[in-house]
């Protein structure tokens, strides 16, 4: 009997999660990237996001959005559709512009997967009527508050902080909860910007729980597959540090450069600066103004290394990365961003085009009654 490859492989994925343990990957769609803006800039947003995406990005950065509520939203594809990424935000700014609490829900799945467990009759026979469809989703919730600390004409100081919660299921097999914590620091000194986000301060776990009927736990032993029980995992925390700083040529053009390092500490991974104990992943992004209305973003990240193409005897390892372009328009209260990325993250670029929109709620202005304008005179 013939089990469909996918699912056999994540059910011996699940059993060799254990009881509790840390792995690398875990969460590992909560590091994508949200809004086209970031993602044009090579996601270098720590230092300078100061818009609804910042309950991604770094929850300081919502004491951005000002004297208006604003409301965001994102759609990108993976692999030609099958993989869809949707992202939504509303940001309302409270207590005089001093803090800002945002709402952040993020969805990945791969719909429409075929189950083919009983496509092979016990008699031999293929009924191509046994195949079912199941989904793989994965969706975040985020709380998020950004509070003005510190408020000058030389200097400002926010912080910020994301409860999280995470859904994930598989079909009807397997279903995950769970919950953590982000921290975000943003400080502002004249041109200079300086960002901190600590990711998964509190070692955000998912704690799944597996549901087979009896039918299926029999394929899968019969196929020799292990049927997992009641697990945990853990994401291990992670550290991103950014440095920004605006360029202002003249009152139409400006031009805002940003760095940031990506540091790890789950274990030895393909990046830059690799070793045991601690990795660095660096990301850089620029960002053109055009009196404040059109904008041009570059940037490049996911430096790794790998085989040197044509090189398959000597297994040559090169450096690799992956550059990013976008542009932006705004209008009023209306901000469209695009952005030409790989939102894959792999050796293998995979681009695809994203859009995002950003809405200011803008308040309607008191109208005073004509009618009554006409009678007091």
């Amino acid at each position: 009997m013939k089990v469909n490859l996918l699912l056999a492989t994540i059910c011996t994925s699940f059993t060799l999660i254990g009881k509790a343990q840390f792995r690398k990957y875990s969460n590992e769609f909560l590091n994508i990237g949200v809004g086209a803006r970031g993602l044009a800039m090579g996601s270098a947003q720590v230092a300078s996001v100061s818009d609804g995406t910042a309950g991604y990005w770094n929850p300081a950065g919502l004491t951005g959005v000002q004297n208006v509520p604003s409301v965001s939203a994102m759609h990108a594809e993976y692999f030609s559709g099958i993989g869809k990424y949707d992202y939504a935000n509303l940001a309302i700014p409270m207590a005089g512009n001093k803090r800002t609490l945002g709402l952040t829900a993020i969805r990945f799945g791969v719909d429409d997967i075929p189950n083919t467990l009983f496509l092979v009759e016990p008699d031999g026979t293929i009924n191509y009527n046994n195949i079912k469809e199941f989904s793989s989703t994965d969706y975040a919730f985020l709380l998020s508050l950004g509070q003005r600390l510190r408020q000058s004409e030389n200097k400002n100081v926010n912080f910020g902080v994301n409860a999280k919660v995470i859904h994930r299921s598989v079909g009807t097999f397997a279903k995950a909860w769970g919950f953590g914590l982000d921290a975000g620091l943003q400080i502002q000194a004249k041109q200079w910007r300086l960002g901190f986000a600590a990711k998964d301060i509190t070692t955000t776990f998912n704690s799944w729980t597996f549901n087979f009927t009896e039918r299926e736990k029999e394929a899968l032993y019969l196929t020799n597959n292990d049927i997992p029980v009641k697990s945990t995992e853990m994401t291990a925390p992670r550290l991103v540090a950014g440095l920004a700083r605006d360029f202002k040529f003249n009152k139409k053009f400006s031009l805002l450069a940003e760095a940031n390092f990506d540091f790890t500490f789950d274990g030895q991974r393909n990046t830059l600066v690799s070793t045991e104990n601690v990795n660095v992943d660096p990301k850089i992004g620029l960002e053109a103004n055009l009196s404040n209305v059109v904008f041009l973003r570059a940037g490049v990240n996911n430096f790794q290394k790998a085989l040197a193409d044509q090189d398959t005897l000597n297994q040559k390892k090169v450096w690799i990365y992956q550059p990013t372009l976008g542009a932006g328009f705004r209008l009023q209260n209306v901000h469209i961003d695009y952005a030409f990325t790989n939102l894959a993250n792999q050796s293998n670029a995979l681009y695809t085009h994203v859009f995002s929109l950003q809405l200011d709620l803008v308040k309607p202005k008191n109208k005073t009654n004509t009618k009554t304008k006409a009678k007091t005179k």
